[in-house]
């Protein structure tokens, strides 16, 4: 298989193409497809073969079939891991060009000439001999940083793409001590547990266990992709039989007419995100996490966010489930492309965190247990972006919506969060009455909230029990709720009020869900946030 010539110089690096990597990188990641149907393949013939033929030559040509098995499961990882290699070339060649384009201009505009070998000038028809170093001097350091970003990633993804080439000479895969964390494991452990495996026996684990390498955090956001990635197959057969089973119930009741239409907006869901998973679209999406019990649970990160700069997490609020994993995604996915617009040089992920039960109707979201109960998981998935990191500490921001801002601020109260900033719009109350109180830095404390938000509306827990007590029908109810504005929100003071003691951007009047509306200001505070500007 060809691929783009290697970036070396200026010239290369004003015209190569990161989409053509991006794009080849895809190309081998469809293999683990073709590597996994023949897999299966053996398996049905291996099957076969032993009910119709025996004695030792049946077993020698099953002994065989089997390894033929498994050299071919040994070589998804492979293939995953090469198109993650070139995808995050890609993304580095995507800042670097930047960087590049940023200093042409400045070329442009001080008078400095560029040739096709980067070499730098005074444009002496422009401007006098006299004065010009300085910006000689300043285009030429522009421009080395952009050539030197694009150097250096090249050498990586050459380093790392031999590596796989070494192994498939030595054997990709060697079975790993018996020792396995505990699933709930502190993320610094199970990090140096990791670190202190052989690539082989990193392989094996996401071959053979991928359950467990896919869920762990504090195993690198690569191989939690690679793993989750060949549950990808099982997990949807699951929501299949579901599907099924409750077609075949006749007559169907309503709750089981609501739980077929659930799993056919999960299965939607689910094709949903496993499309943008194959896209050649950057950044890359990496797949952290996925149930498909109840209505579902996804992580997603766009990028890898062990080698981003700034890592943004964001925890959707009420209905959030697998039936809209990509469009929440692509809010997070927005806020993504506005950093890149007011930062193009800079490497940024966002984490699509849909990591909990969210509430499905008002009177479940009045409560804060569904919060509670994500909090632990929050901050372990936190502590571990902070231990899988590469090179110097990314900063990282949590981003809540609506019922998720909740989420945010009860873990940062009740677990701490491994976060330097967090972000809360349509916030409904986070579960603490001042920003001091969630342990984050001086000025690290954010919200927004739209001026015809309906959040605006609602008031404290304990007057809405009484008030729902007291109604006679859920209309009424739900009218006891939304009494009026006010600071007190159900879960403690507005996040967006100065009495808060937080930061507060302008959001323009996009209701409750608008908050990443292209034209809302609210979209470039939080990607201003992200970035530490």
């Amino acid at each position: 298989m060809s691929a783009p010539g290697p970036v070396v110089g200026y010239a290369q690096l004003s015209t190569v193409d990161p989409a053509a990597w991006r794009a080849t990188g895809s190309t081998w990641a469809s293999l683990a497809g073709v590597a996994e149907r023949r897999a299966g393949e053996l398996t049905d013939s291996g099957t076969a073969l032993r009910t119709g033929w025996s004695g030792s030559a049946a077993g020698s040509a099953g002994a065989r079939l089997t390894g033929l098995r498994e050299e071919l499961a040994a070589l998804v990882p492979a293939a995953i891991e090469t198109d993650q290699v070139l995808a995050e070339f890609a993304a580095r060649l995507v800042a670097a060009r930047a960087r590049l384009t940023a200093a042409v201009t400045l070329a442009a505009t001080t008078g400095v000439l560029i040739d096709r070998r980067g070499g730098v000038r005074a444009d002496p028809a422009r401007v006098p001999s006299a004065g010009t170093a300085p910006a000689v001097a300043q285009v030429a350091s522009a421009l080395r940083e952009a050539l030197d970003l694009a150097a250096t990633a090249d050498g990586e993804a050459t380093k790392r793409l031999a590596r796989l080439t070494e192994a498939a000479g030595a054997g990709w895969t060697a079975r790993p001590p018996s020792y396995r964390p505990p699933p709930n494991a502190e993320p610094g452990a199970v990090r140096r547990w990791w670190a202190g495996l052989t690539p082989a026996e990193r392989r094996w684990l996401v071959v053979h266990e991928p359950e467990l390498t896919g869920r762990l955090d504090g195993v690198p956001a690569e191989a939690r992709d690679q793993a989750n990635r060949l549950l990808l197959t099982a997990r949807r057969a699951t929501l299949v039989q579901r599907w099924e089973q409750l077609l075949a119930r006749v007559p169907r009741g309503p709750l089981e007419a609501a739980g077929l239409r659930g799993v056919e907006a999960a299965l939607s869901g689910l094709d949903g995100l496993v499309a943008r998973l194959e896209s050649t679209q950057q950044p890359r999406a990496y797949l952290l996490g996925l149930d498909v019990g109840g209505e579902g649970r996804a992580v997603v990160a766009l990028g890898n966010p062990d080698r981003a700069t700034d890592v943004l997490t964001y925890v959707p609020g009420m209905t959030a489930g697998l039936d809209d994993a990509t469009g929440e995604l692509g809010r997070a996915a927005r806020v993504l492309a506005r950093g890149a617009e007011l930062a193009p040089e800079t490497q940024t992920s966002a984490v699509l965190w849909l990591g909990y039960d969210a509430p499905d109707f008002l009177h479940e979201a009045a409560w804060d247990g569904q919060a509670r109960a994500a909090g632990e998981a929050l901050h372990r998935f936190q502590d571990g972006l902070r231990a899988t990191h590469d090179g110097p500490p990314a900063r990282q921001t949590v981003l809540g919506h609506s019922y998720g801002s909740l989420v945010v601020g009860t873990a940062a109260r009740d677990h701490g969060l491994a976060a330097d900033a967090l972000v809360f719009v349509g916030s409904p109350g986070v579960g603490v009455g001042h920003a001091a109180e969630l342990g984050m830095p001086t000025g690290q404390v954010w919200a927004s909230t739209a001026p015809d938000d309906v959040i605006r509306l609602t008031r404290p827990p304990d007057e809405l029990a009484l008030r729902a007590a007291l109604s006679a029908s859920p209309v009424g109810m739900i009218a006891g709720w939304l009494t009026g504005p006010g600071d007190e929100r159900w879960f403690g003071r507005d996040p967006a009020e100065p009495g808060f003691g937080g930061r507060t951007f302008p959001s323009g009047r996009y209701g409750h869900t608008g908050y990443w509306h292209p034209d809302n200001p609210a979209l470039d505070g939080m990607a201003r946030v992200m970035l530490g500007r």
